[in-house]
């Protein structure tokens, strides 16, 4: 599929849905793993797609790439994932051009994000990007966007207090239990999977509870015993996890899983209250937990209703991040106009070093010096169309011009 740079922009779309209308099942449904990822690109071609990304997290699973129109892309997702595309489509936005641009830009500064100001959000944008880069599906537009996102979420890092504070899901499943649990002096903690989001709750069960009695579990046990050993916890096997789960009172689920790795079954027989914090999208945990006599089972949705003073504080910076995203957004329509340009800066780049070749111009002494002043010539008269043509967008006009003043010298 080849398009020019005008078409580029008007044909980039975004489809996807997030938690601000679906729940965690659904959104599990549709949820994107490695795996699946990479059979999407493989597949774009019979889509006539050649250049999207995935964005699959626990608050969204969004598609963004240039294409004839938006279904190429929603029913490309939904080859890979659990839901089909029709019920994605009842329940997805759907923007393009300008408008998916903001989109982007706000999910890369956390304004997006479930928890508002989230900054792990940025991380995952990265590597989704990457992911299909290495593959392939990442050109010049989509490049250079990322790039202003990133340069533009940075900014609102550095120069704003939207992400300041410690307030994630992995810190809220901490607020929670510490509301939520009277005492946790004896209390028994089982964290299953240490993952990227395990390790840092980790961290937060250790800082901000000031509790070891943690054991910690991973289907790989290495995993497990490296982070143990960082913060003298214990570690269990993953075969004995229903001995383990009888035996904690608190247990939060942090895998990476397409099923439930703690099940009805489990729990059905249990003795004692238990709390069951599920992390993981899809759920890791069965929905039918839980009806289990004693238990209260929460997930990220639950969560994310927790409020505080850090997330009040977060919204009155909402203001600084838009004008910051007004300013990298203008930079990169910028450039995008800037493109549409390039042929013809091209065109008087060969004319002008056909001219200069003529009998028009002394020949110096060097050769090499010749062409050393003909190309510094040649970019100022250059620099200076563009900035015309850039201001006042009559190409015909500054292509006689830039021949004249090149010849004037």
């Amino acid at each position: 599929m080849s398009r020019n740079a005008n078409a580029e922009l008007s044909n980039f779309f975004v489809a996807g849905i997030n938690y601000k209308k679906t729940d965690t099942e659904i959104r599990g449904s549709f949820a994107v793993g490695p795996e699946q990822y990479d059979k999407i690109l493989k597949q774009a071609a019979k889509f006539d797609v050649r250049d999207l990304f995935v964005l699959s997290t626990c608050n969204r699973s969004e598609i963004y790439g240039i294409a004839d129109n938006p279904d190429q892309l929603v029913n490309l997702l939904c080859t890979q994932t659990q839901g089909t595309a029709e019920i994605f489509n009842q329940l997805a936005y759907r923007k393009h051009g300008l408008k998916a641009l903001h989109h982007l830009f706000d999910v890369g500064a956390g304004l997006d994000s479930q928890i508002l100001g989230d900054y792990e959000i940025i991380g995952q944008l990265r590597q989704a990007m990457k992911f299909a880069k290495e593959r392939g599906f990442i050109h010049t537009l989509l490049e250079r966007t990322l790039n202003q996102v990133l340069q533009s979420s940075k900014e609102i890092k550095n120069n704003t207090k939207l992400s300041d504070g410690t307030v994630s899901v992995a810190f809220a499943a901490v607020q929670y239990i510490r509301e939520k649990t009277d005492s946790l002096h004896n209390k028994q903690i089982l964290l299953l999977g240490t993952g990227k989001i395990g390790t840092i709750t980790c961290k937060n069960l250790v800082d901000y509870l000031g509790t070891s009695h943690i054991t910690l579990m991973n289907r790989t046990p290495e995993k497990a015993e490296t982070l143990a050993s960082a913060f003298d916890l214990r570690t269990a096997s993953i075969e004995t996890l229903p001995e383990e789960i009888n035996k904690a009172d608190i247990i939060l689920v942090a895998t990476n899983s397409s099923e439930p790795v703690v099940h009805f079954s489990d729990l059905e027989n249990i003795t004692g209250k238990k709390l069951i914090i599920d992390l993981s999208i899809p759920c890791n945990v069965e929905k039918s937990v839980a009806l289990v006599r004693n238990v209260t089972l929460i997930d990220v949705d639950g969560l994310s209703k927790l409020k505080d003073e850090t997330l009040l504080r977060r919204a009155a910076e909402v203001p600084k991040a838009r004008m910051i995203i007004q300013n990298h957004l203008k930079e990169l329509m910028e450039w995008h106009e800037m493109r549409k340009h390039v042929p013809v800066l091209k065109l008087v780049k060969i004319k002008l070093q056909e001219i200069h070749g003529t009998p028009l111009f002394d020949q110096p002494l060097s050769l090499e010096s010749s062409f050393i002043n003909r190309d510094q010539k040649i970019q100022r008269v250059l620099n200076g169309m563009a900035s015309k043509m850039r201001r006042e967008n009559q190409r015909g006009c500054y292509y006689i011009e830039a021949i004249n003043e090149f010849i004037a010298g």
